[in-house]
């Protein structure tokens, strides 16, 4: 992990922090009802930062007012033009994303030179669409290299003018060149936090399968300070994956696990609807609670013994277990009730253990 942290606001990112989960806004500021309340959900869902594409200056008014409605940091996604950057960070935005590799070098210092004065982070990188030719050719067409290439002119650029409040990324659609390209990002540049994902890596279950399949190979080889899966969804499902990727790891709690078997000709119950049925109770109980549903005796409190809360189908209807240790038997009826008492039941436990 890296060794310096950069402050968003008060969202630390990087050295011993927790690793962050990012988003980015789907909809344009001059729907700004549409952006607020895009923006609460994604607060709600366990959001730390979120990206706002900030396309022209006629937007400032309600980008500033985005920056006072809201108390997730805002990051102003600014390509081309240094103006923008500028006008982002007058509208009070503590982070912004640029390219400095596209913009003109006295304003770029100009640029800086204000980031610098307001103590605002400034992310930079590369993805895989934005590789040129002779950077292509330097790498002798590894792709990977390019993109680490790519970021390496954006940092220097930024170094000369003596601004390290830098945050590095490195992103490409193929999940082998961004794992590489990260990786030696990582082992050369430990100082700066490092944003990780897979760009444009599509809907639905594609899009999951591959952004979790990258993420993950770098999150487990200690690679990545903050990260977003990005997704053709709404971006409350990428703040969702994301966290599923941390616990998956056991890198961070956030939530409940939920476990359950896949099911077989054993089944007692219908594991899928009950599944279905027990996610409205489960959305205030504590982080890293671990919840089961198991369609037999065989799955039940064996496979599932760790469960804090367990339902399990029985040759008498369901029975209810904790810990591998079965307490009572229920109907489908009943669960909810259920789910409350062992969750004030282990909400007392753990308020206890941490007395002591």
């Amino acid at each position: 992990m890296t060794e310096r942290n950069v402050t968003i606001k008060k969202l630390v990112i990087g050295h011993k922090a927790p690793i962050r989960i990012e988003s980015m806004l789907k909809e344009s500021l001059s729907s700004y009802d549409r952006v607020l309340e895009q923006c609460q959900a994604l607060q709600k869902a366990g959001c730390e930062l979120v990206r706002v594409a900030f396309p022209h200056k006629d937007l400032k008014t309600e980008l500033s007012r985005l920056n006072s409605d809201i108390d997730i940091p805002l990051m102003a996604d600014i390509h081309f033009d240094p103006d923008l950057a500028i006008e982002a960070m007058d509208a009070g935005c503590p982070a912004i994303r640029i390219n400095p590799g596209n913009m003109p070098l006295h304003k770029l210092q100009k640029l800086i030179h204000i980031a610098s004065e307001r103590s605002v982070v400034i992310r930079i990188g590369a993805n895989s669409g934005s590789i040129n030719g002779r950077q292509l050719a330097q790498s002798h067409g590894d792709k990977a290299c390019a993109l680490v290439l790519a970021v390496e002119e954006q940092l220097q650029l930024l170094l000369k003018e003596n601004f390290n409040r830098i945050i590095l990324s490195a992103k490409s659609t193929s999940v082998k060149e961004t794992v590489r390209a990260n990786k030696i990002l990582s082992e050369r540049y430990p100082d700066f936090p490092l944003h990780i994902g897979i760009t444009e890596a599509g809907p639905g279950l594609t899009g999951l399968v591959r952004s979790a399949s990258g993420i993950a190979l770098m999150l487990a080889q200690g690679i990545g300070d903050t990260l977003r899966v990005s997704l053709t969804s709404d971006p409350v499902k990428e703040v969702e994956a994301g966290y599923e990727i941390l616990r998956s790891l056991e890198l961070r709690e956030h939530g409940f696990h939920l476990i359950s078997c896949p099911t077989c000709g054993r089944r007692r119950i219908d594991v899928a609807s009950i599944v279905e049925r027990i996610k409205p109770y489960l959305k205030d109980v504590p982080d890293g609670l671990t919840v089961a549903v198991m369609g037999c005796e065989v799955n039940g409190p064996r496979e599932a013994k760790n469960a804090d809360i367990g339902f399990a189908g029985s040759p008498a209807g369901m029975v209810v277990f904790t810990k591998g240790h079965i307490i009572g038997e229920c109907s489908i009826d009943e669960i909810p009730e259920k789910i409350a008492l062992l969750v004030d039941m282990l909400r007392k436990e753990r308020n206890s253990n941490n007395k002591e």
